[in-house]
């Protein structure tokens, strides 16, 4: 079978490797005669694959001893609401710094759970950029400031994160794992499993512990935090065929040298695209600006709808998926996680200057 040239934004590209690995065992895994899907959650053979999955998760960030991690469901979507609820006091204000579509959907929500403000915004120019933020303007009565670490729809991506004094809230479902981090920046982090993680079904929370000291069984079990914490994740049956696919694409990741090897081979692979963009004369037109590009979601209109569509529709018959761009912005979008190699983005960089030459 031929492999699609798969560049979706969400679920995305797994490793073939990982596949592969999850193939071999999908109806017997470690000699028990079942598949991971069908064990118990409570049984030794799920124990190891949940725990080696925080481990390694522990390993590749380097995520100290005094935060949480915890595998929840309900993907970022519900984190939005989750944040709030666990984290805005009830005389505090959440503060929030909008870059796209995600982020104001986490604001929505965290209106619904107490007061917030809106601390900077880039909607007016239609999210070219990340905000800069004015952090004299948080106040006193901040509870966290929230932020999304990269913005799959219109292509940015955080360069810098900001040194607040208070806890540092992001939404990095689809840049975790690009990089390395200092999760020692951050209160909490959330991110959905389907880019860079692995498959949909699991959302990674890494929270610091001591956000987790107030007395909050006035919320519903399962929306509060310390439920997760206090027993494992495992307060009710865990997604645990999503939970082993994350720890074989962790597995992977160690396996290719770790995240720095990551990291620099995704720097690789963006600038081969970002360079036909910047020099193709204007025929392909970036929709972020420079400063704030992504190195996860490379966005592009051209010169026309008529353009777009044949490109698109010759793409599809190149093998190409996925280079639809959000219907908000319009154009082409190529999403270039971890598990797209390097020979794919320079297929898809081969064919761009090849359609406009034509």
């Amino acid at each position: 079978m031929k492999r699609a040239l798969n560049f979706n934004a969400g679920p995305a590209a797994l490793p073939e490797a990982v596949l592969q690995e999850a193939q071999k065992h999908l109806l017997n895994f470690n000699n028990s005669g079942m598949s991971v899907m069908e064990l118990s959650h409570r049984s030794k053979d799920y124990e190891a694959v949940h725990e080696g999955a925080k481990a390694n998760l522990r390993n590749i960030l380097n995520i100290p001893d005094d935060y949480e991690v915890l595998f929840l469901q309900g993907g970022a979507s519900l984190q939005f609401s989750m944040v709030p609820m666990n984290l805005l006091t009830e005389d505090g204000v959440g503060y929030y710094a909008l870059s796209g579509s995600w982020s104001e959907k986490a604001l929505k929500e965290a209106k619904k759970a107490g007061r917030t403000t809106v601390l900077a915004s880039t909607k007016e120019e239609n999210y070219k950029s990340i905000p800069t933020l004015n952090l004299d303007e948080i106040k006193d009565d901040a509870s966290y400031l929230h932020i999304t670490s990269n913005n799959t729809i219109y292509g940015t991506q955080w360069q810098e994160f900001p040194e607040v004094s208070v806890p540092l809230v992001a939404d990095m479902s689809s840049d975790i794992l690009c990089k390395p981090l200092n999760i020692e920046k951050f209160g909490l982090i959330y991110a959905g499993a389907q880019k860079n993680l692995g498959p949909s079904g699991v959302t990674v929370v890494i929270v610091k512990k001591s956000l987790l000291d107030r007395n909050l069984d006035h919320l519903p079990t399962m929306l509060n935090y310390q439920t997760y914490a206090k027993n494992n994740s495992l307060y009710n049956t865990p997604p645990t065929f999503a939970i082993y696919l994350l720890k074989l694409v962790l597995d992977w990741v160690q396996s290719e040298g770790g995240i720095e090897v990551i990291a620099n081979r995704n720097n690789q692979k963006a600038k081969v695209l970002y360079d036909v963009i910047d020099e193709s004369e204007g025929f392909y037109k970036g929709h972020a600006e420079k400063d704030s590009r992504s190195n996860m979601n490379v966005t592009f209109t051209l010169p026309s709808d008529e353009d777009t569509a044949k490109f698109l529709s010759t793409a599809k018959e190149q093998g190409f998926v996925g280079l639809n761009g959000h219907r908000s912005v319009g154009g082409c979008r190529a999403s270039i996680y971890n598990a797209v190699p390097l020979e794919n983005i320079e297929k898809l960089a081969e064919f761009m200057k090849s359609f406009k030459s034509k």
